[in-house]
């Protein structure tokens, strides 16, 4: 897979931006990037478009940028001219393609059925756009149409919001999702600029769905797990399970037979895709221990961060 889409795939949101003035384009970005997303779509369906990928490109040079709505080739020139470093179209313009994948710029063209996926694949291409997901049968049609097409994945755009979009990135198929909910045009229009930073964010939170799994307490040898995980049984009722290195109590209480990572011990954080919050966390500042990864086939499942927090060694954990 293309790299940009393979960073698409990490990110796991792709905004769709409608800029009818270019002074709007430079705020905008900032405030996608400021809440965890540094990647947007900007429609070619105003006049404004090409010059907002241009500010974009040059205000945030490390910002994902693509153009989508584009149905010419003419109008792929003039983005990649901008700074677009994708393409999304709203079907699939095998002219269009075919300009494309012949100067290795990465294009997502629209797909509703069989016939437009095998277009697709005889194209070359292995990631499609599903469009409109929600009008065109949503999660259940693209898991229908995809069984046969084992190579190809998705990006669903077209009535995904925060409620249903952790149902869409679930399915293994899909790339990433399109979506506007936090970037609409009203607030565009009224400059409300904090608003789309702070739905940005709540987005990506409800994309990758932290919360707490279990806490371990290093003790010094197994009678110490064994009498820590005791106490917590005796006193709340959390029945003791012995495991190779740990005895839990219940689930969120791991007493470790030897100290392991963390002064104190470590904190099990669980997310909807380890992938996805590494991205999201590097983009942030922090940084991972790669020799501490778990992987199930060739997707990671587990990994510590660097750092220590209050005495605690903190990793993040896929959830089922």
């Amino acid at each position: 897979m293309n790299k940009v889409l393979e960073q698409i795939e990490k990110i796991g949101i792709v905004p769709v931006v409608v800029l009818d003035d270019e002074k709007d384009a430079v705020p905008l970005a900032k405030a996608l990037c400021e809440g965890g997303l540094p990647c947007a779509e900007v429609t070619f369906r105003t006049e404004a478009a090409e010059a907002s990928i241009r500010a974009i490109s040059k205000a945030f040079p490390d910002m994902l940028v693509g153009a989508g709505t584009v149905l010419t080739v003419e109008q792929v020139q003039r983005a990649v001219d901008a700074g677009a470093r994708f393409i999304v179209s709203p079907g699939l313009n095998p002219e269009v393609v075919k300009y494309c994948v012949d100067r290795q710029i990465p294009v997502i063209p629209g797909t509703c059925n069989p016939s437009d996926i095998e277009a697709a694949i005889g194209l070359g291409l292995d990631v499609v756009k599903f469009f409109p997901a929600e009008a065109a049968g949503g999660l259940a049609m693209i898991k229908a149409v995809a069984a046969p097409y084992t190579k190809m994945k998705f990006m669903p755009t077209g009535g995904i919001n925060a409620a249903n979009l952790n149902q869409y990135l679930a399915f293994p198929k899909i790339l990433a999702c399109g979506g506007s909910w936090m970037v609409s045009k009203d607030l565009v229009k009224a400059g409300n600029f904090d608003k789309i930073r702070d739905l940005t964010r709540e987005a990506v939170m409800t994309m990758l769905g932290f919360e707490l799994k279990h806490v371990g307490v290093n003790c010094k040898d197994e009678a110490e797990a064994e009498e820590v995980a005791g106490a917590f049984e005796s006193l709340f009722g959390f029945a003791k399970k012995k495991g190779n290195s740990s005895v839990f109590a219940g689930a969120a209480l791991e007493a470790m037979k030897s100290p392991y990572l963390g002064e104190k011990g470590h904190i099990a954080i669980g997310t909807n895709s380890v992938k996805r919050a590494i991205h999201y966390l590097e983009g942030q500042g922090y940084e991972f221990d790669y020799s501490t990864a778990k992987y199930n086939g060739d997707q990671i499942n587990a990994i510590y961060l660097k750092k220590e927090v209050g005495g605690f060694a903190v990793h993040l954990v896929q959830k089922a």
